[in-house]
């Protein structure tokens, strides 16, 4: 009889998962350290996903305990009670919103015991959370098991003391250093290891918040294995009821598209890039409007600058002078948290822009439309609610939808951060669906640039939290040809190719471009999201990127 390999058993994990979370939604709620959350627990435990590392180990995860908490709400690990709502209006209320820094989301702190975390991304949002609220438990429960002895009536002198040590208002170092010390007993890892994340962690209004973190989860989870009451996640009526609607992608869409009519420029060609909200403005601005500044540096240079906490008062002058060369900025007010940008190319001035146009016809020139990146299956919502055409008085005014370009983060699977990866096709992991398509850029566009170029398919995972070597390594050996992974190509080109070819929205034609730069990679130990940022390696591959892109606009 043939037994199972780990990518198998790996493959069987995530669907248990979210075959677990889609239930659980249903439900309307669970308790993750009870029964109805034990299917989850484990399956994350069976998975042991690169980015979590030792989750599976007795000893406390610390880099994965930073990633998390970076993409959770501060406070989280205070509350019994989570709540995962729809927009209800909280933002009418007095209660003010706590955004995590690494994950656009609206999350109110109701009470001591309750966190409201409000859902407007989509199932993508969902299963993030839960993902990661399930590893702060699985840690939650481990520092409970160290910490009770005697059958759970007594806990061990190092808890007591981290106890006594927060009674205090101030630490002085040896204090600290002390209840560190402490500390690393209970979670399994040395004093220096405890030592840099408390550091990592510490704020200027805050410095003990790593002490404080590692109190309330053991605190929590000694309650509830002694018999006191179990944390609960539940979902809002209202959440449940609106979800895969569309209705903060049509919002936002609609709001979109509005403002091109009311510009004059529905009407005119349209391109179409998701990316962030400074590349494609400073690509287009940044070395003419600082040329005084930087007389003869090269491009790169100031990109490098631009991109530094100091580079502030350069930011500032790029904007402003690109707002008077006709960029739009359209703040997102519909709750699907992507900011956009529109560039009239109609109204630059002479010599303002670092590109030359081939049309003259202020009539046919081109509309650039900068989306913020979406986030996992929202990218489906807000790009086939865009590509619909306006309805208004009964008529439909369609858009003419001249390209659809997608730059953005991945993991690469043979490579480096930095390097870029140019997908031929997207498959959606978990499924049979798979989408090849004709991508304007290649191999070669990029090609003598000093960085590695990989051509091949990407993968379009469920979530980048549930990074697994076994599956990724599947995915590489195999006949896929998979170079990377990244969580919205296949939901994008979905939505692109339903509105070309099904709908009639947007022409067969229109232009598609992918490419996307190396993050991580999570094949390598101290490679993966947990290990840290990019920093400024990240300028030169966004840079190259925008301007290949925009290089083929300008000369369309």
């Amino acid at each position: 009889m043939q037994t199972t390999t780990r990518a198998q058993e790996s493959t069987n994990a995530i669907e248990r998962m979210y075959i677990t979370m889609r239930h659980l939604f249903n439900r309307g709620f669970y308790k993750p350290m009870g029964i109805s959350g034990e299917t989850l627990r484990n399956a994350l435990l069976q998975l042991r996903p690169e980015i979590y590392g030792s989750i599976a180990e007795d000893k406390a995860e610390l880099e994965g305990l930073i990633y998390v908490l970076e993409r959770l709400p501060e406070g989280i690990e205070q509350c019994r009670y989570i709540n995962l709502t729809s927009d209800e209006g909280y933002d009418q209320s007095q209660f003010k919103p706590i955004i995590p820094p690494k994950r656009r989301r609206n999350c109110y702190r109701i009470d001591a015991e309750q966190m409201n975390i409000e859902i407007t991304r989509g199932r993508s949002d969902i299963y993030d959370i839960l993902t990661h609220l399930t590893f702060l438990f699985i840690e939650s429960q481990k520092i409970g098991r160290r910490v009770l002895i005697e059958e759970g009536k007594k806990t061990i002198r190092d808890w007591q003391k981290i106890k006594e040590v927060l009674k205090k208002t101030k630490l002085n170092r040896t204090e600290r250093e002390a209840a560190l010390i402490h500390t690393a007993n209970i979670l399994g890892r040395s004093f220096v290891e405890v030592a840099e994340i408390h550091k990592k962690l510490g704020t200027a209004s805050d410095p003990e918040r790593f002490l404080k973190i590692i109190y309330w989860l053991g605190k929590l989870a000694i309650e509830e294995q002694t018999g006191g009451d179990k944390r609960t996640i539940t979902f809002s009526a209202l959440l449940r009821e609106r979800l895969g609607h569309h209705i903060h992608g049509e919002r936002w869409a609609r709001n979109i598209k509005m403002i091109l009519k009311k510009e004059g420029m529905l009407e005119r060609p349209l391109h179409i890039i998701s990316s962030n909200m400074h590349s494609v403005m400073n690509s287009l601005f940044a070395r003419k409007a600082l040329a005084k500044l930087f007389p003869q540096q090269e491009s790169l240079k100031i990109y490098e600058e631009l991109s530094k906490e100091t580079g502030q008062d350069l930011r500032k002058k790029v904007a402003v002078n690109a707002r008077k060369n006709g960029m739009i900025e359209i703040p997102d007010q519909s709750g699907a948290n992507i900011d956009v940008q529109v560039f009239d190319l109609a109204r630059l001035g002479p010599g303002a822009c670092c590109y030359e146009l081939s049309e003259t016809n202020p009539e046919q020139q081109p509309v650039l439309l900068v989306m913020d990146y979406a986030f996992g299956e929202q990218a489906f919502e807000t790009i086939d609610e865009l590509l619909k055409p306006l309805e208004m008085d009964g008529k439909r005014i369609f858009m003419n939808v001249a390209s659809v370009s997608i730059m953005g983060k991945a993991g690469i699977l043979d490579g480096d951060k930095g390097d870029l990866m140019i997908p031929s096709a997207h498959i959606f992991e978990g499924t049979a669906d798979n989408y090849p398509f004709e991508n304007e850029l290649c191999q070669e566009d990029f090609s003598g640039n000093g960085l590695k170029v990989y051509e091949g398919t990407m993968v379009t995972v469920l979530g980048t939290s549930l990074q697994n070597k076994d599956i990724l390594k599947f995915f590489k050996e195999s006949t896929w040809n998979v170079i990377g992974l990244e969580m919205e190509g296949v939901h994008y080109q979905k939505a692109i190719q339903s509105a070309s070819r099904i709908r009639g929205s947007i022409s067969d034609s229109v232009k598609v471009r992918y490419a996307y730069y190396a993050s991580d990679n999570p094949l390598k130990t101290g490679h993966t999201l947990a290990s840290g940022g990019l920093g400024t390696t990240g300028v030169k591959p966004t840079y190259l990127i925008t301007d290949k892109i925009l290089k083929q606009i300008f000369n369309s």
